[in-house]
């Protein structure tokens, strides 16, 4: 089983590194001195406490799982302490894994998780289900007090490929596949999940369902909850399982309750999900606008026609030119982005916004998608910039999180948020946001790309970069966090399009759901967690 490093994202050299020429991009644009100036600890420099497994609890988990399923070591202890936030990477880089879990727990099945969360509730100790460990909002750092002791239940065992149903276009999987390694499976009967984030690395079927992944594709082919038709989830009270029928008026749809719960009822199981056939070609290309304004609005009338394309994504002003900066040279894909539009400097959009566009599909079915798609951007005054933009984009669409780690090496506070309004409200979200993250910080760069396309709006996703206060870091983007968080509520727009709720967002979950929504949620938690043990502070504060 491959491990991510405990301190950042993914396995030391295995990524893209920042080119040389960044440097002085950083040192002009956020004031940082260059070089490595904030290095992590080694393993053996962490601060961890002793375990505080109960040995009655161990030897009741041990023979559900076997000796083996149970382990307390550092190291894995210390990878299972929290996700991959920009705090969350503070705290692991500098030693501080005081809240890391007791033990870490391997279930072999649902019987064995079931089992678990049985044993656990009985002995009261908090359980926080992991999958790929790729949270973005302290989804995984459990609340220790009132409880004896804090289990992570590694669902990484149940990685199997239940059934695959190629007539129905229906794959069931087990929770703790990891992406990739789902698409390598499927590749053999000729199909894809065709959901990719971020995060596909590392990120896993019951990971994106928990939080309601949306992938780089979403506009084409739905987000994960989109695409979820049953699944199955082992809860303290007992199992919670759905139906796989194609649709159902049976009530409420109870999966709709599992889906996105960041296992504060139980911990999913199994899932059945759609899937695609493989494309025969992908196409993916790069086009200029003139402001962010004209891309959005080009982007609206593409979707209301019935032309989005698969993949959309357009960037602002300053994200633009960012990643122009940040770009690599030589043989490094991201090049292609800088050469592609170096030349349109001369045209008059040398100051705007790049759009990368992508279809998947069938030859003759991608060029008839994107004939009149482009007729309309050329009505929209948008400027092909060829296929070298969109390629490069594709080659590098991982390799934000090994970028960071670099910036993190440097000095760099890089953080990102995200959120959803309506096409009416998008500019005005986007420059309240980007406004309160000016106001908290100094002299950041705020950068921001719509990713996701809907009839009624679309998504902001918003990358910060500043330099990171030595004195402390910790306070310096909670209160930038704060504003920002305190804008997108006040504009009606969500707290969260995909990256979830976990404990950064749940003190903004009540504006957008209710009192009596708080209510709800709490009332199933409740049922389902008597003892209130699973993933304690996380979704609900």
């Amino acid at each position: 089983m491959r491990e991510q490093v405990f301190w950042g994202w993914g396995e030391p050299g295995a990524g893209p590194t920042l080119p040389e020429h960044a440097e002085a991009f950083l040192r002009e644009a956020l004031g940082v001195p260059g070089g490595v100036v904030d290095a992590p600890v080694a393993l053996a420099a962490v601060r961890l406490r002793p375990s505080a497994l109960p040995a009655a609890l161990r030897g009741g988990l041990e023979a559900v799982v076997g000796p083996g399923g149970v382990r307390d070591d550092r190291g894995v202890r210390v990878l299972r302490c929290r996700g991959k936030s920009y705090l969350d990477l503070l705290a692991q880089r500098r030693g501080d894994c005081e809240a890391a879990p007791d033990a870490v727990v391997r279930p072999a099945g649902h019987a064995q998780a079931q089992a678990v969360l049985r044993l656990c509730a009985e002995a009261g100790a908090a359980v926080v289900p992991f999958g790929g460990g790729t949270s973005v909002v302290g989804g995984l750092e459990a609340e220790r007090s009132g409880f004896e002791a804090v289990v992570s239940l590694d669902l990484g065992a149940m990685d199997g490929v239940t059934a695959v149903d190629g007539r129905s276009l229906t794959a069931v999987l087990e929770p703790g596949l990891r992406l990739p390694e789902a698409d390598r499976a499927l590749r053999a009967h000729g199909l894809t999940l065709a959901h990719t984030p971020q995060s596909y690395e590392w990120a896993t079927v019951g990971g994106c369902v928990a939080t309601r992944s949306a992938g780089q594709s979403s506009t084409g082919h739905g987000r994960i909850d989109r695409n979820v038709v049953a699944l199955r989830c082992a809860t303290p009270a007992g199992e919670l399982a759905t139906l796989g029928a194609p649709a159902s008026a049976a009530g409420p749809a109870l999966r709709e309750l599992v889906v996105g719960s960041e296992g504060v009822l139980g911990a999913i199981t199994q899932v059945a999900l759609r899937v695609r056939p493989l494309p025969a070609a992908r196409r993916y290309e790069g086009w200029l606008v003139h402001s962010f304004a004209e891309g959005c609005e080009a982007l609206r009338r593409l979707e209301h026609a019935g032309l989005a394309p698969d993949v959309a994504r357009l960037s602002d002003e300053t994200e633009t030119r960012v990643g122009l900066a940040l770009a690599g040279a030589g043989r490094n894909p991201l090049s292609a982005r800088r050469l592609g539009l170096a030349a349109t400097r001369a045209l008059g959009y040398g100051g705007g916004c790049l759009l990368v566009l992508g279809w998947e599909g069938e030859e003759a079915a991608i060029a008839a998608r994107r004939r009149p798609a482009a007729r309309l951007l050329r009505s929209a005054r948008a400027l092909p910039a060829g296929r070298g933009p969109g390629e490069a984009w594709a080659a590098g669409r991982f390799a934000g999180p090994h970028l960071r780690d670099e910036l993190l090496d440097r000095g760099v506070l890089a953080e990102t948020l995200e959120t959803a309004a309506s096409w009416t409200g998008l500019e005005s979200v986007r420059e309240a946001v980007a406004g309160a993250l000016r106001g908290a910080l100094r002299d950041p760069l705020v950068g921001c790309h719509v990713s996701h396309l809907y009839p009624t709006g679309a998504s902001l996703y918003f990358t910060v970069l500043a330099a990171r206060d030595a004195g402390d870091p910790v306070a310096q983007w909670g209160r930038a966090k704060a504003a920002a968080g305190d804008a997108i509520a006040a504009a009606g727009a969500t707290i969260t399009h995909h990256h979830a709720v976990g404990r950064d967002h749940a003190p903004w979950l009540g504006a957008e759901v209710g009192p009596l929504g708080l209510e709800l949620l709490r009332a199933v938690k409740e049922r389902c967690d008597p003892a209130g043990i699973m993933n304690p502070g996380a979704l609900l504060a």
